[in-house]
C-alpha cells in the first residue's frame, strides 16, 4: 500500500483542507503515514499570510526531499497559488496546486509519477465561481470538527494578500453543509467548527437571501448535535440576529473572533477597514448585554505602516479598555504585492517588535483576568483528551479547562466548579 503524508501550515481553513485532501488519498487506497515517516508522497499545503509563512513552507518542501528523495512532493495552499514559479523552481517538486481542483489531486500525482514529470495545476482563482464541494472522506478522531462553508474574500485590506490567493466569495450549498455536519455528528463528534476565508459573508453570492444565520440554524437542527462555534468574523458582519440565536440557543458556543486590527481609526483607514473604533465599541457593548459571559477575542497588527508612537499609545488604550478574553498579536509583515508594502512610514523590525511585547503583556493580562472571573462559579466543558490522571477541554467560551477524570470522560459534556487559575487556563472538580 501506497503512503502518504501531510503537513500544514496557516488557519483552520488550511487544516480542514488537508483533512479533505487525506480523504481523497484514503479513498484510493493510499495510508496516512506521519511527515516525519518515510512516505511514497509527501503533501505541503502552504501558508501565504506572511513572508514568514513561504520561508516556512519552503522549508517544509526542502525537509520533505531530504526524507525521501524519490517520493513525489506536492505542494498546494495559498503559497502555490500566489506564487506557483517560486514553486515550480524548488528542486524536487513534482505537483503543484493552488487553491482549487484539489478534487483532481489523486490523479495528478499519479499523473506525474507515471510520467516522471512535474505537474503544474493552478488555476486563475480570480475567475472561480463555485464552491469546490469535496467531500469529507477522513475525519480524524477528535471531538471538535472543523466544516468549511465559505470560500474567498472580496475585503482587499491593504496588507492582506488573501484576496488573490482565494479569490471571489463563493459558498458552500446549504445542503451540503447539513450533510456534513450530519456526517460529523454520525462519526461521534460533539462540536463543530465552521469556518471558512470570509466566513461572514456566506451566501451572499447566491441570489436567494442566503446569510450566515441560515446556515447556522441548518446545523443547530441536526439530530444530536451538542456545540456549534463559529470562526473568525468581521464585526460589521454581526447581525441583530445571530446575537439573537447566540442568546437563546445555549448549543451556539458564546465565543466570537472579531479582529479589531488597530485600537486607531487613521490606522483602520489606511488598512481599509469598514468600521471606526468607536462602532467597534458599541457592537462590542451590545454583544455583551445580550450574551452572558460571552468571550470575544480579537487579531492585532502592531507596526503598520504610518503608526506612530502616539497612535500606538492610543491603540493600547482602546484595547485595554476593550477587555477582549484573548488577543492574538502580529506585527506587521511586509507582504510584495499588497498596498501597504509601499506605503510610507514603514516601522522598523526592531520597533515592531518592541510594539508587539508591549500588547503581548496586555493580552495575558487580560486572558487571565476574563479567566478568572469564572472562580467559582459552575461551567460545562466539553473534555478532548486525558494525559496522567488529568483532562483537558473546553468552555464554551473558549478557556482552556483542566479537570482530573479518566478516558471515560473524553467526548463528554462536563459540569466543572472553577477552583482556580492554571496553566494556560483554569482548573476545576467535575460536579456530575
Amino acid at each position: 500500500m501506497p503512503q502518504v503524508a501531510f503537513t500544514t501550515l496557516g488557519c483552520k481553513v488550511n487544516q480542514f483542507e488537508t483533512e479533505v485532501i487525506e480523504g481523497l488519498f484514503k479513498q484510493r487506497g493510499y495510508e496516512v503515514v506521519p511527515f516525519s515517516a518515510k512516505a511514497d508522497i509527501y503533501v505541503i499545503n502552504t501558508c501565504s499570510v506572511t513572508h514568514l509563512g513561504e520561508k516556512k513552507s519552503r522549508q517544509l518542501i526542502r525537509r520533505a526531499t531530504r526524507l525521501n528523495p524519490e517520493a513525489a512532493i506536492v505542494v498546494t495552499g495559498c503559497y502555490a497559488q500566489i506564487a506557483p514559479d517560486k514553486v515550480e523552481a524548488i528542486p524536487g517538486v513534482d505537483v503543484i496546486v493552488g487553491t482549487q481542483d484539489r478534487q483532481k489531486i489523486v490523479e495528478l500525482v499519479e499523473e506525474a509519477t507515471a510520467k516522471q514529470q512535474q505537474v503544474k495545476a493552478v488555476a486563475d482563482i480570480m475567475s472561480a465561481e463555485q464552491f469546490e464541494d469535496i467531500p469529507l472522506f477522513h475525519i480524524p478522531g477528535r471531538t471538535r470538527a472543523f466544516l468549511k462553508i465559505q470560500e474567498g474574500c472580496t475585503n482587499f485590506c491593504t496588507y492582506c494578500i488573501i484576496p488573490f490567493a482565494r479569490g471571489p466569495l463563493r459558498s458552500r450549498p446549504l445542503s451540503s453543509v447539513v450533510g456534513e455536519a450530519e456526517k460529523m455528528i454520525a462519526a461521534g463528534f460533539r462540536e463543530i467548527v465552521l469556518t471558512g476565508i470570509h466566513l461572514g459573508a456566506y451566501g451572499r453570492d447566491h441570489d436567494n437571501g442566503l446569510e450566515l444565520t441560515d446556515a447556522i440554524r441548518a446545523v443547530l437542527n441536526v439530530q444530536d448535535l451538542m456545540r456549534l462555534r463559529l470562526g473568525s468574523l468581521e464585526s460589521i458582519e454581526i447581525s441583530e440576529q445571530l446575537i439573537s440565536l447566540m442568546h437563546t440557543d445555549k448549543r451556539l458556543c458564546p465565543h466570537l473572533h472579531l479582529p479589531l486590527q488597530s485600537g486607531h481609526d487613521t490606522i483602520l483607514s489606511k488598512m481599509n477597514r469598514h468600521y471606526t473604533t468607536a462602532e467597534f465599541e458599541q457592537l462590542i457593548e451590545n454583544i455583551r448585554r445580550q450574551v452572558d459571559d460571552i468571550a470575544i477575542s480579537t487579531d492585532i497588527i502592531v507596526g503598520f505602516p504610518g503608526e506612530t508612537e502616539e497612535m500606538f499609545a492610543e491603540s493600547l488604550e482602546f484595547i485595554e479598555r476593550m477587555r477582549f478574553a484573548r488577543i492574538h498579536v502580529f506585527p506587521y509583515s511586509k507582504r510584495e504585492g499588497t498596498p501597504a508594502a509601499n506605503f510610507a512610514g514603514q516601522v522598523s523590525e526592531q520597533e515592531k517588535k518592541e510594539r508587539a511585547h508591549q500588547l503581548q503583556v496586555i493580552a495575558d493580562k487580560a486572558a487571565k483576568d476574563f479567566n478568572n472571573r469564572f472562580i467559582g462559579s459552575v461551567i460545562d466543558v466539553l473534555f478532548e483528551g486525558e494525559k496522567d490522571g488529568i483532562l483537558e477541554g473546553l468552555s464554551g467560551n473558549y478557556i482552556r479547562v483542566y479537570a482530573p477524570g479518566d478516558k471515560t470522560l473524553q467526548g463528554k459534556l462536563c459540569r466543572v466548579a472553577v477552583e482556580k487559575d492554571y496553566k494556560d487556563g483554569i482548573w476545576g472538580q467535575i460536579t456530575n
